[in-house]
């Protein structure tokens, strides 16, 4: 596990497509904003199992948009 450490306003980029913005942290949580193409699925990892058995694939859902 790779960790990093990011200010507000801050970006991480995993790979050439995808972008983490740090958009505001408050009283113990952090807003991030992801850019990301639509093909790529982004799903929180609690919802994970759930999604997993409403599609069947195993593969996250694919976001709307």
């Amino acid at each position: 596990m790779l960790v990093l450490s990011r200010k507000l306003k801050e970006s991480i980029r995993i790979g050439d497509d995808v972008v983490i913005h740090v958009l505001s942290v408050s009283a113990g949580r952090v807003k991030l904003g992801i850019e990301a193409p639509s093909d790529v699925g982004i799903v929180r990892e609690e919802l994970q199992p759930l999604t997993d058995k409403r599609d069947g694939s195993g593969e996250p859902a694919k976001r709307a948009g």
